[in-house]
């Protein structure tokens, strides 16, 4: 019997695993088939190099790349550059996420420090940042889960904290996963066996209220909750990098499409 449930667990998580791979793929793919239309490139694998090494330069996921692609209207045909016309857009202020001087244009590196404070600040060493993509969550940045955990996690959308948090748009406290009924019982099995008893999950949302992404805290012990000091840091935290969001997305995503092209029209077949 522990043989047929331990099998059943493994091959749960080999198609969840599959799923998600396929669910990034798809968009991949899509925006590859764009390429290879608009610019008339040889195949897409072509257009998945171009793809790749316009994202390696500007430091962002290819998938992310690919998104935009899908999503953005196309440039003018001949158009020397793909958005003709933006407004320049001031760099946020990050020094409430006291990790001193960041890189404004890596991704990486300012998810990161806002994790960490996250977790500084809840008293933690477990954590994870999901964005907004396609209106649903998307792993983005984890500190002390393990694989199973991040991989099922990949994309959300339901049946979790972080959910909860968007939906809302204000904190979200989970004092103990095991008794709370916010979860079903696939993804309760997968955060308790990540080591997390409770967690907190704060919206990452923009001058305009509009919902980025998620930061959630994880916890080794049921939680009694936060004091009020400790949700306004948290708030502060996450309104800064949910306004740094909306900036690398539009101009250091946006820098990435014009590069994209320049690369496109330099191979045009």
């Amino acid at each position: 019997m522990e043989l047929l449930k331990a099998t059943t667990e493994q091959l749960r998580d080999q198609v969840f695993e599959l799923q998600v791979q396929a669910r990034a793929r798809a968009r991949i793919a899509l925006a590859e088939g764009i390429l290879v239309e608009r610019y008339r490139l040889a195949g897409p694998q072509e257009a998945f190099a171009l793809l790749r090494q316009a994202s390696q330069r500007a430091n962002i996921k290819l998938h992310q790349l690919a998104s935009a692609v899908v999503r953005t209207p196309g440039p003018a045909p001949g158009a020397a550059v793909w958005v003709v016309e933006r407004a320049q857009q001031p760099t946020p202020d990050l020094g409430v996420l006291q990790a001193g001087s960041l890189d404004a244009t890596n991704q990486g590196e300012v998810l990161g420090a806002a994790l960490r404070r996250v977790m500084a600040v809840t008293g933690t060493d477990m954590g994870n940042v999901q964005l907004v993509e396609d209106d649903i969550l998307r792993m983005a940045k984890h500190a002390g889960l393990p694989r199973q955990f991040t991989d099922y996690f990949a994309f959300v959308d339901g049946n979790t904290s972080c959910s909860r948090a968007a939906a809302a748009s204000h904190q979200v406290t989970v004092k103990e996963v095991a008794s709370s009924a916010g979860f079903d019982d696939d993804t309760r099995r997968v955060i308790l066996a990540s080591g997390s008893r409770a967690c907190h999950s704060i919206p990452l949302v923009d001058e305009q209220d509009t919902v980025r992404g998620v930061i959630s805290s994880h916890h080794a012990r049921p939680l009694a909750g936060f004091t009020q000091t400790q949700l306004r840091a948290l708030d502060s935290a996450s309104r800064a990098l949910g306004s740094w969001i909306k900036w690398h997305q539009r101009t250091v995503l946006v820098d990435a499409l014009q590069d994209l092209h320049r690369l496109a029209r330099a191979h045009r077949v």
